[in-house]
């Protein structure tokens, strides 16, 4: 057993799973019954099997082997069970000895877990889901309590031992057999095409669907559904092995054409991923209507698509040899995810809206001294749960980006075909990538790179400026602004991306491989370095570059816009500069044109007046006001009104601009709001436009009180649109009253919400400083419930603690945040507890030594 990690014992190895799944309870306790045979081949001696099980009952097992080609089989004499380490051992009393040819029969049963129900686990194994048809269901679908159910699965990281006994580890892989006994109205899915359907020997109005064998695949990928579903279909243009492939999304009975936007793009993207990595395609549910979905949307469903069938290559078609190197399937499907948008939809600036959704998140994260390496430790399936998170998917995605920058795309495609060429099937490693990239390009790209994946945090590059040349210096960025000598010993490869010079076309592609470094011949009336911000660290430039490098916005690109803002905001953050050279650096964009930049902008100044005014309303009143100078000629200019020639990111602008403006008082706006929403409530459906939802909403709930917050209630509960719930779970927690915010809290935690979408409201009351201290009143006084409700899937629970704790801003709070999960169990969620002390730390430091500063200057300029 390797020392670094809990694994099961190496005395026997799977090949094929023949799993059965029959007997679903349509209701009561929603019971399941199974058989699986799995193919193994035994090569240690043995009188007992250990394998992975969880809230499962074992009824028997029985081992069939074949030994010098003699059969004979074996009964379990007995079976225990490890709770803790999610395991069960099958005890058969003789010695076995080793064989190439085992099978091993178990029957068993389960529960379909429920998504709502705290005594229950969520959203993990084999779990029912509760929905609203839109039209007539099929009769054989369950309804409880007026909620009808559907039943699907969900097994990564570690939870396909909820729902079958099996060997579940990434690199135990096998091919699978699956077999579905269900109602015969009613549809059966999984990673596989139907093979046939028969109707059930022992049931009257059942069938049994079996599914063609799999490709070899580690049990976290498995994966079936049951429900009343239909689907839209196409094709892909190119064709694979003799045809064209048949793509199909699926969708619960009347809302198959939300799926078509779905499926367009899952055409195009099966075709453009096989051909860029040279390898054939080797299987997700989204939803998009073009009436009545918000446009962003739509760029989230062709993301969703892309990502996951990303995995078809990082994950399925090759697998990491352990959740230690999750990145290698999360980090690369999020990069090759934006790389096909971007290839699909060039209007969209998807490199930029990269550096805001991406980079800069993952540096929010990553500036956190509880941060970790993209590579880090696992031990076991609780501690994989809590790395799904910016740094595996976004940091792993931003640093893949930055090495396809430097090596080229095409050498880096090239390196990455080859590397998934090299491991078909298999299992691999950080080393192996590196060494199929180093065969492509000819560099050693361990040598630079392992630092980025091995070594926690990431750079700040100070320039110091001296006539016709600069010194930059590498350290070590903290938002707290405190690294200590030891917290800063790694060295980083850097790629500075110089440009200098009055066009800003020479570009040096030098990287910093040391502390510091001196550059001469820079041209000193422009030099910019990280060139369209390929590079994941933050730049510190001298306070008059930084205003110069302001006025010279029409020479930067889009991604050097947003990134100057970015590490503005954040060094001023950190201490290494002062709000108050921020806020006229922002200003300076007043006249910025581009959605993506105006979203950093908003970012950054809803980030400043989180912090400065939570415990001082005439400080958080005239950070609205400077806000709104900025924001009010552009957002007057947009407007409301949509046309059919503008552009999707125009459409976003919109937005947040109107969005910005409303909350932070635009008496036009805040009327304009409340009457386009009095009249969608009186039946004006097409009074508040889908990507104006959101606007609308939050404005209605912040002025409208309790009237306003039960009319955005119902349309939560009316809704059919997916985004449309998420839109009015965030408005909801606009509310301004501790009574109202009681009673909101109260109904995201009630059946009437999905556990997967609690976090949302709680994300909302978190961002309003009218409700957040309330907030985590309420949480430490219903903790017991929060904690069953939503620690059946760690992910979940993991999400909440974090997005509704971070924004405090005071040391108080943090001290009383630990001093009551002190003692608990927080396994699961203690490195998120860490991340939170870090952010309110940073967070209140940067409040204590910035707030005379930023209330000197707001009074200096009029604000005050």
């Amino acid at each position: 057993m390797a020392l670094d990690r809990d694994i099961l014992p190496a005395n026997v190895k799977t090949k094929n799973y023949d799993l059965r799944i029959y007997d679903l309870e349509l209701g009561g306790r929603f019971s399941y019954h199974g058989t699986v045979t799995v193919d193994i081949e035994i090569n240690q001696a043995l009188t007992e099997i250990t394998l992975n099980a969880y809230q499962l009952q074992i009824h028997s097992a029985e081992l069939f082997t074949e030994h010098t080609k003699t059969e004979s089989s074996i009964k379990a004499s007995g079976i225990t069970y490890d709770k803790k380490a999610r395991r069960a051992t099958l005890h058969f009393g003789t010695e076995v000895p080793t064989t190439p040819h085992g099978k091993l029969t178990i029957d068993f049963a389960g529960t379909i877990n429920d998504t709502v129900n705290p005594v229950e686990t969520q959203m993990a194994g084999f779990y029912r889901s509760k929905y609203r048809p839109v039209t007539s269901p099929a009769k054989s679908v369950p309804v409880v309590d007026g909620s009808h159910y559907m039943f699907s699965t969900q097994f990564e990281s570690s939870d396909a031992r909820r729902a079958f006994p099996c060997w579940d580890e990434p690199n135990l892989k096998a091919t699978f057999d699956v077999t579905i006994e269900l109602p015969e109205d009613q549809v059966a899915l999984s990673n596989m095409p139907e093979k046939s359907s028969t109707k059930s020997a022992k049931k009257a109005g059942y069938k049994e669907v079996k599914f063609e064998r799999t490709p070899v695949m580690s049990t976290y990928l498995l994966a079936w559904a049951v429900g009343d579903f239909e689907c839209v279909e196409g094709v892909t243009k190119r064709e694979y092995r003799g045809g064209r492939l048949p793509v199909r999304v699926w969708t619960t009975r009347g809302l198959k054409e939300q799926g078509r936007w779905a499926l367009g793009n899952a055409c195009q993207i099966v075709d453009y991923f096989s051909e860029i990595f040279h390898i054939e395609y080797p299987t997700t549910a989204v939803l998009f209507d073009e009436v009545t979905s918000d446009q962003k949307f739509r760029r989230r469903v062709a993301y969703v698509v892309a990502h996951e069938l990303a995995h078809q290559w990082f994950g399925n078609l090759v697998t990491m040899d352990w959740w230690n190197e999750l990145w290698l399937n999360e980090g690369f499907a999020t990069w090759v995810g934006w790389f096909a948008l971007d290839h699909l939809y060039p209007d969209w600036s998807t490199w930029a809206n990269f550096i805001t959704d991406g980079t800069q998140v993952a540096f929010g994260l990553d500036s956190l001294r509880n941060s970790h390496p993209i590579e880090v430790p696992v031990r076991d399936a609780l501690e994989v749960d809590q790395i799904f998170d910016h740094i595996s998917y976004l940091k792993g995605s931003s640093v893949i980006r930055m090495l396809a920058a430097h090596l080229g795309v095409e050498t880096f495609l090239k390196g990455v075909s080859d590397y998934l060429k090299a491991h078909t099937y298999g299992n691999a490693t950080t080393n192996d990538l590196w060494t199929a990239l180093a065969q492509a390009s000819g560099k050693d790209v361990s040598q630079f790179m392992d630092a980025w994946i091995r070594k926690i945090g990431f750079p700040v590059v100070t320039v110091a400026e001296e006539p016709g040349q600069i010194g930059v210096e590498q350290s070590r960025f903290l938002l707290t602004g405190d690294v200590k000598p030891d917290e800063d010993q790694t060295t980083w490869w850097i790629p500075l991306g110089l440009t200098t010079g009055d066009q800003a076309t020479s570009t040096e592609a030098s990287a910093l491989t040391s502390k510091e470094e001196t550059i001469r011949r820079i041209d000193e009336t422009f030099y910019k370095l990280n060139k369209n911000q390929t590079g994941f660290y933050r730049t510190n430039y001298p306070p008059a570059r930084l205003a110069k490098l302001g006025q010279a916005a029409g020479q930067l690109s889009i991604e050097d816009r947003i990134g100057l803002i970015g590490d503005a905001a954040a060094l001023a953050k950190s201490g290494h500069g002062t709000t108050a050279a921020v806020l006229p650096f922002l200003d300076g964009f007043r006249a910025e044109r581009h959605p993506l930049v105006w979203a950093q902008l908003t970012d950054s100044l809803s980030e400043i007046r989180s912090i400065f005014s939570a415990d001082n309303e005439r400080l958080a009143q005239a950070l609205r006001a400077f806000t709104l100078r900025l924001v009010s000629p552009a957002a007057e200019k947009i407007g409301w009104e949509f046309t059919p020639q503008e552009d999707f990111l125009t459409g976003q602008l919109r937005a947040n601009l109107l969005s910005t403006a409303g909350a932070c008082g635009h008496e036009a706006i805040i009327a304009e709001a409340q009457r386009r929403f009095a009249a969608y409530q009186s039946g004006d459906k097409s009074a508040v436009h889908p990507s104006l939802r959101r606007t609308i909403f939050d404005i209605a709930v912040r002025e409208g009180g309790k009237e306003a917050y039960e009319q955005v209630k119902q349309e939560y509960l009316s809704t059919t649109s997916i985004d449309g719930k998420e839109a009015a779970l965030y408005s909801l927690g606009r509310i301004q009253t501790p009574e109202l915010a009681k009673e909101y809290l109260e109904f995201l935690f009630s059946p009437a919400v999905a556990t997967q979408d609690v976090h949302s409201g709680g994300s909302a009351l978190a961002a309003n400083a009218k409700t957040r201290q309330i907030q985590w009143e309420w949480i430490k006084e219903h903790w017991g419930m929060i904690r069953e409700r939503l620690g059946g899937n760690m992910v979940v629970l993991d999400r909440y603690v974090r997005l509704t704790l971070r924004r405090f801003a005071d040391e108080e709070t943090r001290r009383d945040i630990e001093a009551f999960f002190e003692g608990k169990d927080n396994r699961g969620y203690d490195r998120t507890l860490g991340v939170v002390a870090d952010t309110i730390k940073g967070n209140a430091s940067y409040r204590e030594r910035d707030r005379e500063i930023v209330r000197e200057w707001l009074a200096a300029n009029g604000y005050l």
